[in-house]
């Protein structure tokens, strides 16, 4: 893999996984347009570094809108968190117990081959764009400045939704739930990322297992892990840089009454996928 590779690809990841495009989506295909198979150990390991840049990005950029809201806003943050956990493992078992053992036969394993498939990036990408589109005519200025549980839980199970399929953007479907709820913009944004944030670790981690599994079996040694830091390291920086920058467009086009915008690229997207299946 190319430096050049590497920071395209860190780029890339580090946009389209904080603006409501779907990074999954873009990643993917830019990997097979390179030649660079996305299942590979190396590739896991890369996106573990350009995910910690991405979180980075996050973390310095809404800390200091973050400590503006009070104790209430970090419990639906939780509550929110967890019903995501609840859903999206009830979601991935129900999914490889019934649809994938008994309907299709395969083996629980390739779930994530599944939905890296381009008929359901492209229905994803599809699906996320319709809402958004839904959601941008949402001004958000008729609820209140403050988190309901109801609506926190709300946000938690869409996002818990979002966990498998790849191309259904979670921050465009949460911010979106949260504008159709009557939740401003600004408070949308900032709860999106909290849980964002919370997310991102246990991602890390469970593609950390994965790699060290690949390892582990000799798909991949501990020299070529070392040799893989460096360009890691490299990748993550500019994750970091593209995602401060990304954040920036976030908050603009979403605080000026351009979310839409959003949805129409995801309806533009899907149906470039769509063409290349």
């Amino acid at each position: 893999m190319h430096m050049l590779q590497i920071i395209l690809l860190a780029v890339i990841q580090g946009a389209a996984e904080l603006l409501p495009v779907s990074s999954s989506a873009h990643v993917i295909m830019a990997e097979r347009l390179m030649g660079l198979d996305p299942s590979a150990p190396k590739m896991t390991f890369l996106l573990v570094m350009l995910h910690t840049g991405t979180m980075f990005a996050v973390l310095l950029y809404f800390w200091p809108r973050w400590k503006k809201w009070n104790a209430d806003f970090a419990k639906m943050v939780l509550v929110a968190t967890a019903v995501t956990g609840v859903v999206g493992l009830a979601l991935k078992m129900f999914i490889e117990k019934v649809i994938l053992e008994h309907m299709m036969g395969e083996s629980v394993g390739e779930i994530e081959q599944l939905f890296r498939s381009a008929p359901l990036l492209s229905a994803s990408l599809f699906a996320v764009g319709i809402l958004i589109l839904i959601a941008g005519r949402a001004d958000g200025k008729n609820g209140r400045n403050i988190l309901a549980p109801k609506v926190s839980v709300l946000i938690g199970f869409v996002q818990g939704l979002c966990l498998p399929f790849r191309g259904f953007s979670r921050s465009g479907a949460t911010i979106s739930t949260a504008m159709l709820a009557g939740i401003p913009r600004r408070l949308a944004e900032d709860f999106s990322f909290a849980l964002a944030v919370l997310l991102t670790p246990p991602v890390i981690v469970l593609e950390l297992h994965r790699l060290l599994k690949a390892s582990g079996a000799g798909h991949m040694s501990h020299g070529e892990i070392g040799h893989l830091i460096l360009p890691g390291l490299l990748g993550m920086v500019f994750s970091f840089a593209s995602g401060m920058l990304a954040l920036r467009w976030l908050s603009d086009w979403l605080e000026h009454g351009r979310w839409k915008y959003f949805g129409i690229y995801c309806l533009f997207a899907s149906l470039l996928v769509f063409v290349s299946i």
